[in-house]
């Protein structure tokens, strides 16, 4: 079979590997669509911690089941399919915690033997499986599982409809938080970002106010003017920049709550004098677990919010070198890139 491979950083090449072999409990998945994710291009730059090259990429995947394994329930050939992409027992120093995503041994695609979603099949058991219904498509499909990390941010945030909410970051994860704050029934969301035509889409999406940073001093204070509300509620960070930590701390109100959702990469400064004699929160952020999964379906399949308009790009396999630049070098106007193996 096909599959996009990180090879080097900053390479990606197509290379012919074998069908992965199914175990009893596995479901295989001929690939229809898969994604590219911020995660994808920090592992095609070296800078994931623990996806390396080379790698099959990708952990983002919807498509038709093709074989199910011998102990394998729940599914049978022909099932519309996404995947939940870590596997995890949820214990954590030793304590059964009940999430997943705070496993001490959390596995995902691209770790040990199990591939990445890039490729013509992929193998998944059958517990991370999840249905599609029949009025979701398989590009709304691929979407569950970054939607799923934007419903849990909205949970760690504790986001309520009256909130004022600013996500900091107009990329495919801040565009799919902004979804699942508005599931919420939240109204004033403010979003920025340094790139109009992303915070065009997010405007197209819902965002009740965007505002464009790059080479603006007075950002923080036009936020907090813009729809005459003041400081912030909640305020997501979904892009890992220098500084915006305390940015975010500035936009907040007292007692109000920061959410990091981005990765990041090296040192960020806090303004402790703030945090503490304002009782703002930062709270951590990590992927998903089950019921944010499940919440992000409902949301695709309710058709009310039209997460679609989050993609900007599909590409043949053959082209992912291609998606990986656009999406790196942010060219052509990308968004979120969908690398199909129709």
């Amino acid at each position: 079979m096909k599959a996009v491979f990180v090879e080097d950083a900053e390479k990606i090449i197509v290379k012919d590997i074998e069908v992965p072999e199914l175990k009893p409990n596995e479901v295989q998945i001929k690939v229809n669509v898969a994604g590219i994710c911020g995660s994808d291009i920090h592992t095609y730059k070296g800078l994931h911690p623990f996806r390396k090259p080379p790698v099959v990429i990708g952990h983002e995947v919807a498509g038709e089941v093709v074989e199910v394994g011998s102990s394998v329930t729940k599914f049978k050939v022909g099932d519309r399919v996404t995947v939940e992409p870590q596997i995890g027992t949820g214990e954590s120093e030793g304590v059964m915690t009940g999430n997943v995503n705070y496993s001490d041994t959390r596995l995902a695609p691209g770790m040990g033997d199990w591939l990445g979603t890039m490729a013509e099949y992929f193998a998944s058991p059958e517990e991370q499986v999840i249905k599609l219904p029949d009025s979701v498509s398989y590009d709304q499909g691929v979407l569950v599982e970054p939607l799923a990390v934007g419903v849990h941010a909205a949970f760690k945030g504790d986001v309520q409809p009256t909130d004022r909410v600013a996500i900091l970051g107009a990329g495919p994860i801040g565009l799919l938080t902004l979804i699942a704050v508005k599931a919420k029934g939240v109204k004033d969301i403010v979003v920025t970002d340094v790139l109009d035509y992303s915070l065009q889409v997010a405007k197209e999406m819902g965002a009740s106010e965007v505002i464009n940073i790059k080479d603006n001093s007075n950002w923080i204070h036009d936020a907090k003017q813009s729809l005459d509300k003041g400081s912030f509620d909640k305020v997501f960070i979904t892009a890992g920049v220098p500084g915006i930590v305390n940015d975010s701390l500035n936009l907040l109100r007292k007692g109000g709550r920061v959410v990091t959702v981005a990765m990041f990469h090296g040192q960020q400064s806090v303004d402790i004098e703030q945090l503490q004699q304002n009782e703002k929160e930062i709270i951590g952020c990590m992927t998903y677990n089950r019921p944010d999964t499940e919440e992000a379906l409902e949301i695709i399949a309710s058709g009310k919010l039209d997460v679609e308009k989050v993609i900007s790009h599909k590409l043949h396999y053959e082209e992912a070198a291609k998606g990986f630049t656009i999406v790196d070098k942010k060219k052509d106007k990308s968004v979120k890139v969908l690398v199909s193996f129709e």
